[in-house]
Order: C-alpha cells, then structure tokens, then sequence
C-alpha cells in the first residue's frame, strides 16, 4: 500500500523503533529523508545512517542513539501534514523546549534547523520539530 505522507511515515519508523529500543532502522529512499537524517545525526538525535542503494528505489539505514539504555529523541513530532500545511515566517518560528530542542524547516534554501533559518532569515514550511 503507497504511503501517502512520506515524511511522517520517516518520523513514525524512527518514533517506534526507539521506543521498541531497536538499534537500527530503515526508511525506503528520498532526498528530503536524507537532509533530515543529517540534521538528526549534526545534532546528535542518531549516531550515523547510510544510504542502501538495494533494488528498484533502496532506503536509508539510520543507527539510533541511546543514552543509559533510554532513547536520545524524547519526542519527535510532525507539524506540517498533507492535509494542513504549517508554514512561518521567520520573526515567528517557534523555539522547541527553550532552545533544547529543534525544528526541522522546508525554507526556499533548503532544508534546515530553526537556528539556521534565523541565521539566514528565511521562513518556511515546519515540518516536524524533535526535542
């Protein structure tokens, strides 16, 4: 069955395999999956991942990261959907837990964190934020 919603469907797998304290996990490929694993693994959520170029489309292999056998992502939420679309500009992009946390931003120059899209005054679409 296709998954409509590619990036909330990376998000769910990364969600339960941490919970079910997996050590690995696989999503099928994509570009957009890709940015977002290096912004988990630049700020620490996942310990490594690789892209598998296995069959017709191959998928991204992600380590995740424990610290004293919980896992690192407390919560990793998804903001925008399909069916309701969350774009900000960027005087009003939120800060995730007092800045202990991230927002990971679609903006016109790629795909970033909140402080990055600051950095570079560039709004744009939420798409999950990970604290």
């Amino acid at each position: 069955m296709p998954v409509t919603d590619q990036v909330g469907d990376f998000i769910t797998r990364i969600r339960n395999a941490g919970a079910a304290g997996h050590s690995h996990t696989t999503a099928p490929f994509s570009k957009m999956k890709v940015h977002i694993a290096e912004i988990l693994k630049d700020q620490g959520f996942i310990d490594d991942f690789e892209v598998v170029p296995e069959g017709y489309q191959g998928y991204i292999k992600m380590k995740l990261r424990y610290y004293n056998k919980k896992h690192v992502i407390r919560e990793i939420k998804r903001i925008s959907k399909p069916g309701r679309r969350t774009y900000s500009p960027v005087d009003k992009i939120p800060k995730i837990h007092n800045g202990l946390g991230i927002a990971i931003i679609s903006t016109s120059k790629g795909i970033m964190t909140d402080k990055q899209a600051r950095h570079y005054n560039a709004g744009g679409e939420i798409l999950c934020t990970v604290w």
